[in-house]
């Protein structure tokens, strides 16, 4: 009987319900995967230690739906299409002053306290205004140069959503 069971269980019958189960489970689980929990798989430095390079994660795209992103999220990035996304952190919302001084970030003048923020810098970037329907975003790792980081000025409209966990 035990091995009835597991024949059945691999090698079940083709009936045509059996089929309409297997559909409605395939067609749901691409919408979920395509739409909803997007995998991602994290590559670089820059978001490090918050995230290290080669772990796995899903972009909950939903996140933003009844929201805006503001500091300090955690949001991704679509750069080239659903392939190519970035994970930052929010530093400032659109009409905000952003600027580094020393390695320290400056929201409005404001000295901006990050406990997130891994390493020593030495940034140095004037003041600059978020224009509307932008936000400022930045990587955690600062102990890298800051021409090895993506950082600055992305339309609203490009945050995908944010990191499930």
């Amino acid at each position: 009987m035990a091995d009835n069971s597991i024949k059945n269980f691999f090698f079940p019958k083709l009936t045509g319900r059996y089929l309409l189960r297997l559909a409605v489970v395939v067609i749901v689980s691409i919408i979920i995967f395509k739409y909803v929990f997007i995998p991602l798989r994290i590559q670089g430095e820059s978001m490090a230690p918050t995230y290290k390079t080669g772990s796995f994660n899903f972009c909950f795209a939903l996140r933003y739906m009844f929201s805006h992103p503001s500091p300090p999220d955690v949001v991704t990035v679509r750069m080239a299409g659903q392939k190519v996304m970035l994970l930052k952190r929010v530093a400032a919302t659109e009409g905000q002053s952003v600027e580094f001084r020393n390695g320290i970030l400056f929201v409005d003048g404001k000295k901006v306290d990050e406990p997130y923020v891994s390493g020593k810098s030495d940034w140095n970037v004037p003041p600059t205004a978020v224009k509307p329907g932008f936000v400022y975003v930045v990587g955690d790792n600062r102990g890298m140069p800051a021409e090895a980081h993506s950082f600055g000025q992305t339309p609203v409209n490009r945050i995908v959503g944010a990191p499930l966990w």
